[in-house]
């Protein structure tokens, strides 16, 4: 989809660039989760320089294009304009993308990915009916990449689920006595906080808060909270202590809202999330959760830390999945695999996902 235009468009290797750049501003830190995509976008000279940057700050704010066409103003005209994803073709809490790239007078639009929302969808058609010269598919891996969980919800209609475990090379979670601190590395639970700043909930079962005691809070690798918090989630009809530290009811900057889920449901719970706005949900639940959630097909990736320590004894990673013989097993595909960690902080970590079986 291509209309000529006076003057030449910045070069491939430019405009490459600047893709590049608008997935960074897209993924900047502390912009909130949920129900939109991450978009950012640069503007870019015909001569390659950098007119503006914008980006996307959650529901009801200016939305990526706008946001860097603001900071442009007249030299916008002429400019190529460089986005994540497709500019909407609808009117929402803001007007349409599209109409505002055309009236600023930007001469080529280049899209990493197009919008698979049929209520936004059409802005690329739309921009080149009014002349605007389109080109689609620049970095489109890491922009489906960055915006997986909204495409997961658009396509599936519920959170993208995450299952997070740490295990010794025996698959138990915990010694005969009960204790679980540390199976897994320091290095390893540096890792795990840096998931848990992609997700927008943290979900464990009621026996977890009774026993551990968890805050489930987001924390940098010297501890300190981060100012973006996940919705701090538990499941379970079982009634708990009002003190425990997931209620602590702290909305301070770095502390992180809660919620109690009364239903032993998986699918209950997700299609309330769902509701809520939430995308994408990382549980380290306890091994009943797991295997509830498991057991209903509803776990979408799981990521195993694996320490290099045998207990022989203790508790199980997971609970009774109701599986009596081998063919019947839960086969996951390793997506990832690398070392977290060195010498004796050291852990495998695993990335996996369930394996497709034939005919799906």
């Amino acid at each position: 989809m291509t209309t000529q235009h006076e003057g030449a468009p910045p070069t491939v290797t430019a405009e490459t660039a600047a893709m590049a750049r608008a997935l960074e501003l897209a993924a900047t830190p502390g912009v909130p989760l949920g129900p939109n995509p991450r978009v950012g976008c640069v503007l870019l000279a015909p001569d390659g320089q950098v007119v503006a940057e914008g980006y996307h700050r959650g529901a009801g704010t200016p939305h990526a294009e706008v946001d860097a066409l603001s900071r442009a103003g007249d030299r916008a005209r002429g400019a190529t304009a460089v986005v994540t994803l497709e500019p909407c073709n609808h009117t929402g809490r803001t007007g349409p993308c599209a109409e505002a790239l055309i009236d600023a007078g930007v001469a080529r639009v280049v899209i990493a990915m197009p919008d698979p929302n049929p209520v936004a969808a059409g802005g690329a058609q739309r921009l080149h009916e009014a002349g605007v010269e389109v080109e689609v598919g620049v970095l489109e891996g890491p922009a489906q990449a960055l915006n997986r969980a909204w495409l997961f919800g658009l396509t599936h209609g519920r959170p993208l689920v995450t299952w997070k475990l740490a295990t010794t090379l025996d698959g138990r979670s915990a010694a005969a006595d009960g204790t679980s601190r540390w199976v897994s590395s320091k290095a390893a639970r540096i890792d795990t906080h840096q998931l848990r700043s992609v997700c927008d909930v943290m979900l464990v079962g009621t026996g977890t808060v009774a026993v551990d005691d968890p805050a489930l809070t987001v924390r940098d690798a010297d501890d300190q909270p981060l100012a973006h918090q996940p919705l701090r989630v538990v499941m379970g009809e079982r009634e708990l202590p009002p003190e425990r530290r997931i209620f602590d009811g702290s909305l301070a900057p770095g502390e992180a809202p809660s919620l109690h889920l009364r239903t032993r449901d998986p699918e209950k719970a997700l299609a309330e999330l769902f509701e809520l706005g939430r995308r994408h949900v990382f549980t380290e639940g306890g091994p009943t959760l797991a295997a509830a959630f498991l057991r209903a097909g509803l776990v979408d990736e799981v990521v195993a830390y694996i320490a290099p320590k045998l207990l022989g004894a203790g508790l199980n990673a997971i609970g009774d999945l109701g599986i009596t013989t081998i063919t019947d097993a839960l086969q996951l595909e390793i997506v990832q695999a690398s070392v977290v960690g060195e010498g004796p902080d050291a852990n495998v970590r695993l990335v996996l996902e369930p394996a497709r079986r034939e005919g799906n």
